[in-house]
């Protein structure tokens, strides 16, 4: 199973729409709150380069906002 993180705001409607994608399918991730959490904010941003969340990590590779059909297609869900 792929490793998924999600770099999100508790405000964000993109992050909410990609959490519950996630959900609907099965797929297990880990949530990281960039808003409260200092040191995943850096990470996220040294991995992206981005300050806008969505910031979703599947296996490395990054995805900048909920991008349904890159995540489908790295996640293999039809």
């Amino acid at each position: 199973m792929a490793k998924v993180i999600v770099y999100s705001t508790p405000t964000c409607v993109f992050c909410k729409m990609a959490k519950a994608y996630f959900t609907e399918h099965n797929v297990q991730f880990e949530e990281k709150n960039v808003m409260t959490d200092i040191p995943a904010q850096e990470e996220m941003i040294k991995k992206s380069g981005q300050l806008g969340v969505p910031v979703i990590d599947i296996d490395g590779k990054i995805i900048i906002g909920f991008d349904k059909s890159k995540i489908a297609s790295l996640l293999d869900i039809k």
